[in-house]
């Protein structure tokens, strides 16, 4: 990867790793763009200290560069975390623990997994096919197990591991997520938050740290319940959302096709009055009904399909020449693929007419929706 990788590491009391870690990032990613950003939450063994003189006694070179965020306000992993995301450069975010449980010759492969298969998420899954744990005891492993299934039934999580520690994701994933940055697994809010996510996962061996203690707990296990519980509750709210959107939406489609079908009356009327009443030839008479028809289905579109009210002069102007823009490309659409269907596919011209009116219709609906009206498509 030519593009840069930021690599977030959280540290609480991790003096006796951190520079080894480090050391072990740099050299795994040798040919690799990578910025190291240490977030450390006020170590009272001084961990944030040894970052400082490591920096300070170290060459930064255009491959690899180490910076600190020093936070003075233990709030919790994800928050540290989230810290370093909003200071990172990368396209690409590794987030790994400090204590070499977290294998760094796993890093190549996760970039190399993200680069090949242009995923949005690679997680480091200790249980997928070649992944496991080594050094927990039993009571631990069925914590674990425990929290994984949670998350994967209660919370309708797809990956095999949705509580690791160990993930990568594309930057530009979480620019629109809100997180709530409670207790320590982001990875899982991360899951929950974004629609159809891309994710991969490798295999890799957890082995539990050598030095300094573990920093599984109570507090932690709460956390974890308080995380779950507020994730469903989204979960919950974001589905009704989506069946209000979608109701939404269909009752707009509805209403925007009912005032298309009342402009074809308005353009047969009018086409006739001026046909018969003013003996315009008839070529001119259409093209008047048509412009009656784009008018009315205009001013009914605006007062009835998308509610605006504001019919002040300059906006009302520019919306109607979109409208009558867009509809006018319509028109030739709906004209280019009946010419399409009935040369090329030699299709009955009523299926054709139906296909391309269709077509033309319901495109029309999404232009003039998202463009002239200026709303989302989907809502």
């Amino acid at each position: 990867m030519e593009n840069q990788i930021s690599i977030i590491v959280p540290t609480y009391n991790e003096a006796e790793n951190i520079c080894d870690i480090i050391k072990s990032i740099k050299s795994n990613l040798s040919e690799v763009n990578a910025e190291i950003i240490v977030v450390d939450d006020d170590s009272p063994d001084g961990t944030g200290t040894i970052v400082d003189e490591y920096i300070q006694s170290t060459i930064q070179n255009d491959r690899h560069s180490v910076s600190i965020i020093h936070r003075k306000n233990r709030n919790g992993l994800s928050a540290a975390i989230l810290n370093g995301v909003e200071n990172s450069k990368g396209e690409v975010v590794v987030v790994m623990d400090s204590d070499f449980s977290h294998p760094p010759d796993v890093i190549p492969k996760m970039l190399d997994k993200i680069e090949k298969t242009q995923c949005d998420v690679v997680i480091a899954s200790r249980y997928v096919q070649g992944g496991g744990i080594e050094g927990w005891p039993v009571k631990r492993k069925l914590i674990s197990k425990a929290a994984t299934e949670i998350a994967k039934k209660g919370l309708g999580v797809k990956a095999n591991d949705p509580m690791s520690g160990f993930f990568a994701f594309k930057k530009n994933l979480i620019k629109n997520i809100s997180f709530d940055a409670i207790g320590y697994k982001m990875l899982l809010e991360l899951l929950v938050k974004t629609a159809d996510v891309n994710i991969q996962e490798i295999p890799y061996t957890f082995t539990d740290r050598k030095f300094g203690t573990s920093k599984l707990g109570s507090s932690t296990i709460l956390d974890y319940c308080k995380s779950v519980w507020k994730l469903y509750r989204y979960g919950k709210e974001a589905a009704k959302k989506e069946r209000r959107l979608s109701v939404k939406f269909l009752s707009k489609a509805a209403r925007f096709f009912t005032v298309g079908a009342s402009g074809l009356g308005v353009n047969y009327l009018a086409s006739i009055l001026f046909s018969t009443s003013l003996d315009l030839w008839y070529i001119h008479s259409t093209i008047i009904g048509i412009l009656f028809a784009i008018t009315s289905n205009f001013f009914l579109h605006k007062y009835w399909t998308f509610g605006d009210r504001d019919f002040s002069l300059k906006r009302t102007v520019l919306q109607y020449t979109k409208f009558a823009g867009f509809s006018s490309i319509s028109g030739l659409v709906q004209i280019g693929m009946v010419y399409y269907f009935v040369n090329e596919f030699n299709l009955l011209y009523p299926v054709s007419l139906v296909l391309a009116v269709g077509t033309a219709a319901f495109s029309n609906f999404i232009v003039n929706k998202k463009w002239t009206f200026n709303e989302k498509v989907w809502g």
